[in-house]
């Protein structure tokens, strides 16, 4: 298997790198999720004209049709940032949503907006007893002879206080836990009977919890098939499952690297750490761990394209057990290496800490998958 990037795929990781070196610095990070709307406006034009927010999408509709592969490069590289713009809750959730499962209106419409950074959307598909279970939805859409009425709540969803339309899944037929029976609604975040309430996540993102009371929609907001929803939601977990162990691909390196860094200029016993041999091998630990986690999530992206479906699920649900591992490898090793400022918010390892935690739980955390992975 040639896992070598193209001339293509290597320009685009340059050019990430520069922007990360040049205009993303950890203390405008930190002053970007603090304030205001949580990341900034600029930075997600910049993106859009560097044509990171086309990358999975087809030429047709302005995209630039790289797959898999360039949307690991790009998750990598938001890793290494710690980016806090809603690329994950926009292009690879929502995005690959209306991608797979939209009309041609909706992506004529939509897709192009959203590529020129001109629309945000957010995906609602998290319930309070759902956990990981895709299927369980207990959110209500009743149809009407013209519209459809949506009752109930939704959890967690990502970058709703800035998105301009939201996708929401809802149960049209069936009951909670049936697969079949779930459709998507394409809603204006505005739209009346909508309340929110926001809060940070510990990773220094944005969340929110929605409540839907009798949300009227006209029966062209459905997003693809009616009742058969569910094998799309669960296509698209998956690539985003692979993107972000890509992300965590970037944040393990950078924890890695940093703490490689503090030990050669922390001095003990009149000698820097590094040269006690204890802590070389742990740091060569790390290390493995590293490109261990690199390995898999590359076969991740590679067989979320094009492989069967048994594949997928085998090379996510890997992935996803070993970002689990590699937390407590890498990342518990770089905050104790650092000793009592590896926990404080001024030291950036606490944060991409907190970023690692988060991936592991996303979308299933070790132990889901690691029975997932048993089942394929």
């Amino acid at each position: 298997m040639n896992l070598e990037f193209t001339e293509e795929q290597v320009l685009l990781q340059d050019t990430l790198n520069r922007f990360l070196q040049n205009d993303y610095a950890f203390e405008q990070r930190q002053k970007l999720s603090r304030q205001g709307i949580g990341y900034s406006e600029q930075n997600w034009q910049i993106l859009a004209e560097m044509g990171l927010l086309g990358i999975l999408f087809e030429e047709e509709y302005g995209g630039f049709n790289f797959g898999a592969t360039g949307l690991m490069i790009v998750m990598e590289a938001i890793g290494k940032g710690l980016i806090v713009e809603p690329y994950l809750a926009t292009v690879v959730l929502a995005g690959q949503l209306i991608q797979k499962a939209g009309s041609t209106d909706q992506k004529q419409t939509l897709l192009p907006e959203l590529i020129e950074g001109k629309l945000k959307l957010a995906f609602a598909y998290v319930e309070r007893q759902s956990r990981y279970d895709l299927s369980s939805v207990a959110l209500k859409a009743e149809k009407y002879a013209t519209s459809f009425s949506l009752t109930g709540k939704k959890s967690v969803v990502f970058n709703a206080e800035t998105a301009d339309k939201i996708i929401v899944t809802a149960r049209t037929s069936g009951g909670d836990g049936d697969k079949s029976g779930i459709s998507l609604f394409l809603l204006d975040k505005d739209s009346p009977g909508i309340t929110m309430q926001h809060y940070h996540t510990v990773d220094g993102l944005r969340a929110s919890e929605l409540s839907f009371d009798q949300v009227e929609v006209g029966l062209d907001a459905l997003v693809g098939e009616l009742d058969n929803a569910f094998p799309v939601i669960e296509s698209v977990i998956d690539s985003a499952s692979a993107a972000i162990c890509a992300e965590g691909v970037g944040v393990i390196s950078q924890l890695r690297e940093r703490t490689v860094e503090y030990l050669k200029i922390r001095k003990q016993f009149s000698q820097p750490l590094g040269h006690f041999q204890v802590l070389q091998h742990r740091a060569v630990d790390m290390f493995m761990a590293e490109e261990q986690m690199r390995s898999l999530a590359y076969l991740a992206s590679i067989r979320i394209e094009g492989s069967a479906r048994n594949e997928q699920v085998k090379a996510v649900s890997a992935a996803k057990v070993y970002l689990g591992d590699a937390r407590s490898v890498v990342g518990e090793q770089a905050v104790q290496l650092h000793g009592g400022i590896g926990v404080t918010d001024e030291l950036d390892v606490a944060h991409y800490y907190k970023r690692l935690t988060m991936l592991n739980n996303l979308f299933g955390d070790r132990d889901f998958h690691l029975q997932r992975f048993s089942q394929a």
